[in-house]
């Protein structure tokens, strides 16, 4: 996707069930989390060659990355039928091999990682929990957060405000303050959510909802919410280009992305 001018550019083929991308400016790199096969890919940004792919756990989803360290964390959502299956995988990029396993207590969902902490946070959706995994030393759960609200599925977090926005099953979106360890409700969502983005020039959050099919947008400062706008029955990807403040959410209904400019 071109975000100059909206328009659809290329795929990328060979990937088998994508749950997770996540580009990362510093290193010109970007990151795909491929569910259909337990691996996990590497590309150049811009020219799409794959440098790596690595398996990782089962059903790998969300993802998570140090760019001082190079190192990647996959959140593996697990198999029921396979006992403690539900882990994160440490990818060392440079060495392009996974160098650790995190057991957690229940199945990951969304990832992020806080580079004045150099911790990763990764939510639980049972029991619903927020658990933080220091990057420098990844070899268990360093502490964890207690999240007052059904199934925390989008996470997303607010470096300066130093605050984890979480959007969870039961329709709630909650902040956490990952210095105190403060959890508060910031409002109630349109229903059950998927996909949370903090955009760090406007200070809001959105949080993408399949059904009905909306884009709730929240006010981080005051923490209410500002306005619901309306996507399709089914969208709850969303793509966020932070230097034009522009909202992709995919429509998977139509084969379309719609375009939401924040102001």
């Amino acid at each position: 996707m071109d975000s100059l001018s909206d328009r659809f550019l290329r795929s990328i083929p060979g990937l088998k069930g994508v749950a997770g991308v996540l580009v990362s400016d510093e290193r010109r790199l970007m990151f795909t989390a491929n569910r259909g096969e337990n691996t996990v890919s590497t590309f150049a940004a811009g020219s799409e060659e794959e440098l790596m792919r690595l398996s990782v756990g089962i059903r790998p989803n969300g993802l998570a990355f140090d760019p001082s360290l190079g190192l990647l964390l996959v959140a593996n959502v697990g198999d029921s039928s396979v006992r403690n299956s539900s882990t994160v995988s440490l990818v060392d990029v440079g060495q392009k091999a996974v160098i650790g396993t995190v057991e957690l207590p229940g199945r990951p969902r969304w990832a992020v990682h806080d580079g004045p902490t150099a911790a990763f946070y990764v939510n639980i959706a049972d029991p619903p929990l927020i658990v933080r995994i220091d990057a420098k030393n990844p070899l268990g759960i360093r502490k964890a957060y207690e999240v007052p609200a059904k199934g925390p599925h989008g996470l997303d977090l607010d470096p300066r405000g130093r605050h984890l926005f979480c959007a969870c099953d039961g329709g709630e979106l909650v902040a956490v303050d990952v210095d105190s360890g403060e959890v508060r409700l910031v409002g109630e969502v349109s229903g059950a959510p998927d996909v949370v983005f903090f955009n760090a020039a406007l200070s809001h959050v959105y949080v993408a909802v399949g059904v009905p099919g909306v884009i709730d947008v929240f006010d981080a400062r005051r923490m209410k919410l500002l306005e619901t706008v309306p996507t399709e029955k089914g969208a709850h990807t969303l793509a966020i280009d932070q230097q034009k403040n522009k909202v992709y959410a995919f429509l998977p209904a139509t084969h379309r992305a719609a375009v939401y400019q924040d102001e």
